[in-house]
């Protein structure tokens, strides 16, 4: 575990000496959902309904900006190559990598979110089960990112090219969360959605960092 830990440290490092690479999504997923209201409808019962739906939509997208900081400044440095050819297990190097990204960008997005639900008049309810699908699974977001993201490391403006490919692997998370925050609204059961939400994290974490350093070391070839 001791690489691991460098590598995070290393890796949380390197982003407080580039804070747009987090500051940004975040400055995204505050004002984009600060739109809305002036957009749609300020009135209560409208703001309250499409909630869940706005928040988690605008985390998705957020989470996508930032994917491309991801390991962009350390193929442009050439840190990728020695990470691929170092004696270290590269499944663990990347798996400390997506959880600083995660520290960086799925956290502060949890932490912001009960604000948020507040602006578009989410109950106290309401809140806790969206931070609650938020902790559950914005670790799959960043897990399932940095495949794509280890695809198309080598490419040039590869942000639309990230998009098709993460976006649709996204939708799950999306159906499952959402519904579990709107079911809340209306006092039903969300354990389904809760369970569903947790075994795709599960799933995610036993493959990605195995997947993400396959695709790294074709995208070097």
């Amino acid at each position: 575990m001791k690489i691991y830990k460098k590598t995070l440290v290393r890796d949380l490092k390197m982003a407080l000496r580039n804070p747009s690479s987090f500051l940004n999504p975040l400055l995204f997923f505050v004002i984009a959902i600060s739109l809305f209201p002036l957009a749609i409808s300020p009135e209560t019962h409208t703001l309250s309904n499409i909630g869940p739906g706005v928040i988690w939509v605008t985390c998705m997208l957020s989470v996508l900006l930032s994917l491309n900081a991801l390991f962009h400044y350390d193929y442009d440095n050439g840190v990728l190559e020695q990470m691929v050819i170092s004696p270290y297990s590269l499944s663990l190097m990347l798996l400390a990598k997506i959880t600083a990204h995660w520290l960086l960008t799925g956290l502060p997005i949890i932490l912001l979110s009960p604000l948020m639900g507040m602006a578009l008049f989410l109950d106290i309810d309401s809140i806790y089960i969206l931070m609650l699908t938020l902790l559950l699974a914005t670790p799959s977001l960043s897990l399932i990112g940095a495949i794509g993201a280890s695809l198309i490391v080598g490419v040039k403006n590869s942000g639309m090219l990230l998009s098709l490919l993460t976006l649709p692997l996204y939708i799950p998370i999306l159906i499952f969360a959402t519904s579990a925050v709107s079911q809340a609204q209306f006092d039903l059961s969300i354990s389904g959605q809760l369970y569903f939400l947790a075994t795709i994290l599960l799933i995610s974490l036993m493959t990605s960092p195995f997947v993400s350093a396959i695709a790294l070391k074709i995208s070097l070839e």
